[in-house]
């Protein structure tokens, strides 16, 4: 049964939607002339269509293909409600396989088959990076990228591209500052992604901690053999590994470690730390290999970074909000950190698409960026504006428990990506109920 806080909501915007119901149709002004429809493509008057490249398969799909279906939950529950502004969001998944080339492929074909009005959340730095130019090109909102890489942040060079998550070097910076607080004089290692996620990462880390670090090690996507990576942390004496991996690689090393009887303290990004999807991962590879590993003995007291209301705590009003609209429109699939994150990007992007207006175009969606004020879901704020592109910037540090649930052990902090402090923040958010999508 949908809550009185749901039915309130959906009431509103449902309202909102027949009041709109007489006013003009995209692009329409005041006068009664009609604009270009090239200023709002994939827009009509009670529709507009969106598109994204998602991982539904290959590598990187373990945990990361639920992204899309949390987002399609939200947008399922603002259409029935008579969605934003009076129009339904179409929303287009292309799966790229986490594979560059394809990601050109699948983006060329939503922008110029699909005439998608925007690009939301298209995931991945080695993927995501081949079409941006393109896009800019093009004139196409490019918006809240599934990576934090620094490259999303270039308004000059990219202005229709705008981040989502915590970059990697502010998140760098607030894990390496909380390993030298609370490891102090151990020995660390770094395992990361052979890319800008690993570049990144690390230049915020490095930060804090240069002495400390014995070893430093790559992989490749391609390759999921991290035995060696991982023998060479033992043999280095690396007592806090700090792993800036994507799920399936987070729950290799785990596995890898495990086999050697190598007990490291784990330190894990927010691209792989989620702990639902990494318990099935680790229980799925340790089947495939003939061994039967409960995954809990492994995310046991492994900690993390999130930036995002976890899926599990029941006094986070947005997590119950969530929970809500997972329980409705995405009952089959498991309710993970995944999941809330394709729901708070959806979220974000119904915030933008309503502040841009009924009379709607990619530069009006654009401007909205810089100038809302994006209120929730998140537990730190945006730093868009009309310098920066970026997107959340903070993070919370969490410890896995042995029920992979997680507590919070260092509330969000928040930090610039150069030489600024890495400080509390503690502005609260306000309730689902406070944050309107609705009205004209």
């Amino acid at each position: 049964m949908r809550s009185p806080r749901t039915t309130r909501v959906l009431a509103g915007v449902l309202a909102s939607a027949l009041a709109l119901s007489a006013c003009g149709g995209a692009g329409e002004t005041g006068g009664g002339g009609n604009r270009s429809a090239d200023s709002a493509p994939g827009v009509t008057d009670d529709t507009v269509v969106i598109g994204t490249h998602q991982p539904l398969t290959g590598p990187a799909a373990p945990g990361y293909s639920k992204i899309s279906a949390g987002a399609r939950a939200v947008y399922s529950y603002l259409n029935d409600a008579g969605g934003i502004n009076g129009r339904r969001i179409e929303y287009k998944v292309e799966d790229d396989a986490y594979n560059p080339t394809k990601t050109v492929e699948v983006v060329k074909k939503l922008v110029l088959e699909e005439q998608v009005f925007a690009i939301v959340g298209g995931l991945g730095t080695p993927t995501h990076s081949k079409v941006v130019e393109y896009l800019n090109g093009e004139g196409v909102p490019d918006l809240l990228v599934s990576s934090g890489a620094l490259m999303w942040d270039d308004p000059r060079k990219s202005p229709t591209t705008f981040g989502y998550q915590v970059d990697y070097t502010r998140e760098g910076k607030i894990q390496g500052k909380f390993v030298k607080d609370n490891f102090a004089g151990k020995k660390v290692a770094y395992l990361y992604q052979n890319d800008d996620v690993g570049r990144d990462t690390q230049a915020g880390l490095d930060r804090f901690l240069t002495d400390e670090v014995v070893a430093r090690e790559g992989y490749d996507p391609a390759n999921t053999d991290v035995n060696p990576q991982l023998s060479k942390f033992q043999q280095a004496g690396a007592e806090v590994v700090v792993c800036e991996c994507i799920p399936a690689f987070t729950a290799l090393s785990l596995l890898a470690a495990a086999k050697i009887g190598y007990k490291p303290q784990f330190v894990l990004s927010s691209i792989g730390a989620d702990p639902a999807t990494l318990k099935g991962l680790v229980e799925q590879f340790a089947k495939q290999a003939g061994a039967d590993v409960p995954g809990e003995a492994l995310l046991a007291g492994v900690i993390g970074t999130s930036y995002l209301p976890g899926p599990n705590l029941t006094d986070d009003p947005w997590s119950t909000f969530f929970r809500e609209i997972h329980d409705r429109y995405a009952p089959s699939e498991p309710f993970t950190d995944t999941m809330v994150y394709g729901m708070v990007q959806a979220f974000t992007f119904a915030q933008a698409l309503k502040a841009a207006g009924r009379d709607l175009t990619r530069q009006k969606l654009l401007d909205a960026m810089t100038t809302t004020s994006f209120d929730g879901p998140g537990l730190t704020p945006f730093g868009f504006s009309a310098d920066s592109h970026s997107g959340y910037t903070g993070a919370q540090v969490i410890r896995i428990n042995a029920d992979a649930t997680v507590t919070v052990i260092q509330p969000p902090h928040v930090t610039d990506r150069g030489d600024g402090p890495v400080e509390p923040h503690t502005e609260e958010r306000p309730s689902p109920d406070e944050v309107v999508l609705t009205g004209s």
